[in-house]
């Protein structure tokens, strides 16, 4: 009987010690399921605030700024546009019409 006690004894302590040790893994798991989701969510509010500021970046006025400050672009006008012909050829752009104090100049000489 008492080699029948001294089994059952150790049974018990193997399955104690087995429960403990689940249930430590158990916490581990749950601290490491709560910090991953706890990133997920920063990652998530960064995100939306990307694509915030990327559509405030987008805006056509700034675009437009900054083609004309940062690459000296300029908005296209009559005096500057050309148009090709499918066959190659250039049609002659209209010439601009002359400043106001030119004219005035030309018809005093």
């Amino acid at each position: 009987m008492a080699r029948l006690n001294i089994l059952l004894l150790l049974a018990v302590l193997g399955t104690a010690l087995y429960l403990v040790h689940t249930q430590y893994r158990s916490r581990l798991l749950f601290t490491e399921l709560d910090r991953a989701t706890t990133e997920a969510r920063r990652l998530e509010v960064d995100g939306e605030r990307l694509q915030v500021e990327k559509r405030a970046q987008a805006t056509p006025l700034r675009v437009e700024k900054l083609a004309q400050e940062q690459l000296k672009m300029r908005t296209t006008t009559p005096a500057i546009t050309q148009y090709v012909r499918p066959d190659g050829t250039v049609i002659p752009a209209i010439a601009a019409p002359a400043p106001a104090a030119a004219r005035s100049t030309g018809a005093r000489q």
